[in-house]
């Protein structure tokens, strides 16, 4: 139970049925700036995004960044949508394909995503919230999950976007009592390496997108990881006691919570766990 009750609090849950995640069909309603499924992108998709990218990288950071959620550019603040894409797009696919393959015993457990020493892994509720902070942790996390609550993660549809979060998937893990869907994105810097990981549970109620909005790209889709200051620098660094980040999470509770959570990870993520409904993996995967 207890190597359970960390798997759930990590994204994947256990004993789900009847679950799937939403469909080509609705991702294909989207408006097309993602790539196509496991990272095989078209070539008109390819060329469409790196003109994207291209005319990102170009704009003024005062005026056409600040729509993809920059804020405070060119200073130690500024947030994750002040990056552009530095890697192809299939970079970004590849990389959150190796983070699933941590978690699937049928992958090759070599293949690592590139993460970021201060990478963070948020997962709104049913889910523990912060449950993972920091590349070792992550990796320490996935081989105790490969080896005491072991799962496949055999449906993946991880597309690339030419504004933060660069790769967004939809997953569903899958246990011996069934499958649990989720939707999950990724956050990069300018080295490639992850830096900010985000999930939801992909079912009625829990999952904020929408059959309009399949991927998130609503500038008000309500996502924590472009509003982290910092987040938007080359090195992507995390300073929990700067005073941007006291200023933002004073007007912020989630982010204040984040921070609350960060100084102490394993106290907060334990306690979270003690708290938490037992059914809590049933309602994120639903039962």
């Amino acid at each position: 139970m207890v190597a359970r009750g960390l798997a759930l609090s990590l994204g994947v849950a256990t004993a789900c049925t009847g679950s799937e995640p939403k469909s080509d069909a609705g991702a294909d309603a989207a408006s097309g700036a993602g790539a196509d499924v496991r990272g095989s992108t078209g070539d008109s998709q390819a060329d469409d995004a790196a003109a994207a990218a291209t005319d990102l990288g170009s704009a003024d950071a005062a005026g056409p960044e600040l729509a993809t959620g920059c804020r405070d550019p060119g200073t130690s603040a500024a947030t994750a949508g002040c990056l552009s894409p530095t890697h192809p797009p299939e970079h970004y696919i590849a990389e959150a394909l190796a983070y699933f393959d941590t978690l699937d015993v049928d992958a090759d457990p070599n293949n690592i995503p590139k993460y970021a020493e201060q990478v963070v892994r948020w997962e709104w509720p049913p889910w523990l919230l912060l449950t993972g902070l920091g590349k070792q942790v992550m990796l320490d996390t996935a081989a105790i999950l490969r080896q005491f609550d072991p799962s496949t993660v055999p449906t993946r549809d991880c597309r690339y976007f030419p504004v933060q979060p660069f790769a967004r998937c939809y997953v569903s893990f899958q246990y011996e009592g069934g499958p649990c869907p989720i939707y999950e994105e990724f956050v990069f810097n300018d080295a490639g390496e992850t830096t900010f990981i985000e999930a939801w549970s992909a079912i009625e109620g829990l999952d904020p997108t929408s059959p309009e909005d399949p991927w998130a790209e609503d500038p008000g889709f309500p996502r924590l990881s472009t509003r982290v200051p910092g987040l938007g620098t080359p090195d992507a660094l995390l300073d929990l006691k700067s005073d941007a980040m006291k200023i933002a999470a004073a007007a912020d509770p989630d982010l204040a919570d984040l921070v609350t959570r960060a100084h102490n990870f394993w106290d907060t993520w334990f306690a979270e766990y003690q708290g938490a409904d037992k059914d809590f993996f049933a309602k994120g995967c639903g039962w």
